[in-house]
């Protein structure tokens, strides 16, 4: 593909005698959002961690904008890629603009000392995600809507050529759930390929431009929603009958009826 920004080939790893994905092959484009749906236990985050490095001990190719990541420190990684976890977690009293601040590290030498463009870019994303006006705020007093923007406010100004997005919406109320994805929807728009793990099937099918359906560590649908998410697919994958239709706008849902056995 002419537009490639994450090319995965034959991914596999295990813990111990457990296969956790089982060969992956993948090609996914530049600016795009892409839905990454699938049951507990999957291997969606398994695969996510293998990206960004987090996980070791993988085989296989995984190559970002043309460059193989396996000979690469954890510091190059973090030049292309960004992940935004499902919880801001342990922020100690810390402000939203410091913890934003934190996503320039790869851009520090040596000593901490953030420069006058890494503030400037940070005033930019606080600015764009709405969240300049919290910039002194402790990140603990902020609503869930409002820290998982701090999160990839975070990721954003990391200036990564891949964003991995756990679970974004999984504490969110209805507003912040459509929020949070227009703003992801808005950031996939140039170069940058933002990937979401996500278990709300409708709401990845209504934003995203492309969807990964994985079971049991191996990708078992991969293209448009409305193409590739069906009730076959569904009650395979889910153990679950749904109903899938389009509404009035030509936007897909997805309505679980029933689970199949115990």
């Amino acid at each position: 593909m002419m537009d490639e920004m994450l090319k995965i080939e034959g991914l596999r790893i295990s813990f111990g005698d457990f296969e956790a994905l089982h060969g992956i092959d993948l090609s996914l484009p530049k600016g795009k959002l892409i839905g990454l749906i699938g049951p507990n236990g999957c291997g969606k985050s398994t695969m996510m961690k293998c990206i960004s490095k987090i996980n070791k001990g993988w085989t296989g190719r995984i190559i970002i904008d043309g460059e193989d990541i396996g000979p690469m420190r954890p510091m190059d990684v973090a030049h292309r890629v960004a992940n935004v976890p499902a919880e801001a977690g342990q922020t100690f009293g810390m402000s939203v603009m410091d913890m934003v601040m934190l996503g320039r590290y790869p851009f520090v030498n040596r000593v901490w000392w953030e420069s006058r463009e890494d503030e400037r870019k940070v005033r930019e994303a606080l600015k764009a995600f709405g969240l300049d006006h919290y910039r002194r705020k402790q990140v603990s007093l902020l609503s869930s809507g409002e820290k998982q923007r701090a999160l990839i406010a975070k990721a954003y100004v990391q200036e990564p050529k891949v964003m991995l997005v756990d679970e974004p919406t999984s504490h969110l109320d209805m507003k912040y759930k459509l929020n949070v994805m227009e703003y992801l929807k808005r950031m996939s728009r140039g170069d940058m390929t933002v990937l979401v793990a996500e278990h709300d099937i409708s709401l990845m099918a209504r934003y995203c431009d492309l969807c990964i359906i994985m079971k049991k560590g191996q990708v078992v649908g991969y293209g448009d929603p409305k193409t590739v998410v069906t009730e076959e697919l569904i009650r395979d994958v889910y153990e679950v009958d749904a109903r899938i239709g389009l509404d009035a706008d030509g936007e897909i849902y997805v309505l679980p009826k029933t689970a199949i056995g115990d």
